[in-house]
């Protein structure tokens, strides 16, 4: 039978996320809460159609009457707040399934921590690390470490509190507008010095119902802004996955001495973790080390990986959610997928919002290509326009890397608005 599923959120990922879920033979209606400009359609063969309903992704008693009005069976959560703040929880609690961690699992993410306590207390690889709640001691400790290290945030901070400067007095300053000035709010109170670690990054997410963990193709994003790794952090310019300089091999010892330990430890401590964990590593001369957790499906990394998805991704979150993962079995396509981010003048400072979205359609037309909306909206004539910072992402499918990329950047020529910028070397250095 046929099923109707909530996705929350509002972003690329989201939008990959319903565009996966509506191609299952098992889903005849999405919803999305709040969506955008691109998470509407029609059903069509082989696609269900999906809608936009305005609940806003920290209501949650609104959310769960839609569950329960629609007869949604299955939610899954998009972004990391509503899970930090325990929406998982609070479905659970009213009987809704729904796949993604409880509030105390998804403190991996919510709290930096937390989650360098737990990897020390189980053996997982990360760099040493010292924790601060007092301003005066980090300083101190900042004017005495040798080696380079890395600033964080304890908390939440939409990707922006990690803060990776050579200059002392500049990470002196970061510190205090962290912790006294309040930049990145509560979030700041607590804060980690960390070796910095130094090597590639590679993300691998996994689908876990607690007990079964399985990886998906590691994936690489781009963090800066500019080509050439220039300009400021953002929460990514563009990915690719598979990653050619990480084997399979390599991947089966990530899952045994990284992702099934994790898995272990916090069933072990009464907080099992269902959902997506996601490690995001780097590949050191000791190995394969832990920068951070998320608890939740990356984004543009979604973009890059549900395109290669060859099972059905309602099978899958289903069986997580109800701790059968083990009975899946979760098949991949051959090939690459690259994604590439349009984003809006200025991004990732201020940038303007409003401005017209054209040529979508014609970019949608080339072979292997998806335009997944990220900051949009429609205006008042129905017409797409610019939402947010990160405006779009043109991910598209090629028997290898290159192909991928050169497919994505040629959709991209369709496109315009006012200001666009993109980098225009993403895979360069791999493809």
């Amino acid at each position: 039978m046929a099923q109707k599923v909530l996705v929350i959120g509002s972003g690329g990922r989201e939008h990959a996320l319903a565009w996966a879920l509506a191609r299952s033979s098992r889903v005849e209606r999405v919803y999305v809460a709040p969506g955008n400009a691109g998470t509407v359609w029609a059903s069509s063969d082989g696609l269900a159609e999906s809608r936009n309903v305005p609940v806003s992704v920290d209501d949650f008693p609104g959310l769960i009457a839609l569950a329960k009005t629609e007869n949604i069976a299955l939610t899954i959560v998009g972004p990391e707040v509503p899970l930090a703040a325990g929406i998982a929880d609070a479905f659970t609690e009213a009987g809704l399934p729904v796949f993604g961690p409880s509030k105390a699992a998804a403190q991996l993410e919510a709290s930096k921590a937390f989650a360098k306590d737990f990897m020390k207390k189980h053996g997982i690889p990360t760099g040493d690390y010292r924790t601060f709640t007092s301003f005066e001691q980090a300083d101190k400790y900042l004017s005495e470490v040798s080696g380079p290290v890395v600033l964080k945030a304890s908390g939440l901070a939409a990707g922006k509190g990690v803060i990776v400067l050579d200059n002392l007095d500049k990470l002196r300053q970061a510190l205090r507008r962290m912790m006294q000035d309040k930049v990145f709010g509560e979030a700041g109170d607590t804060v980690i010095i960390e070796e910095r670690l130094s090597g590639p990054e590679v993300s691998v997410l996994a689908f876990s119902d607690g007990k079964t963990i399985v990886p998906m193709p590691p994936a690489r994003d781009h963090k800066r802004a500019f080509d050439n790794d220039e300009g400021p952090n953002t929460g990514g310019m563009g990915c690719y996955t598979p990653v050619p300089d990480v084997s399979q091999a390599e991947i089966d010892e990530i899952k045994r001495t990284i992702l099934q330990p994790t898995i272990d430890g916090m069933r072990e401590q009464g907080t099992p973790y269902s959902g997506v964990l996601y490690a995001g590593l780097m590949r050191t001369t000791e190995g394969f080390k832990v920068i951070e957790f998320n608890c939740r499906f990356g984004d543009p990394e979604t973009q890059v990986i549900l395109p290669l998805l060859e099972s059905d991704l309602f099978d899958i979150a289903k069986a997580c959610a109800e701790e059968r993962l083990n009975e899946i079995d979760i098949r991949w396509k051959k090939g690459a997928c690259a994604t590439v981010v349009l984003a809006s003048p200025g991004y990732p400072d201020q940038y303007p919002k409003g401005l017209s979205i054209s040529g979508l359609d014609k970019a949608a037309l080339h072979k292997s290509v998806s335009v997944f909306h990220a900051g949009t909206a429609i205006d008042g004539n129905g017409l797409p326009i610019t939402g947010g910072g990160r405006v779009l992402n043109v991910s598209a499918v090629g028997s290898d890397l290159p192909e991928a990329l050169k497919r994505a950047y040629n959709a991209i020529e369709d496109i315009h608005f006012d200001g666009m910028h993109f980098r225009r070397d993403i895979g360069k250095n791999y493809a």
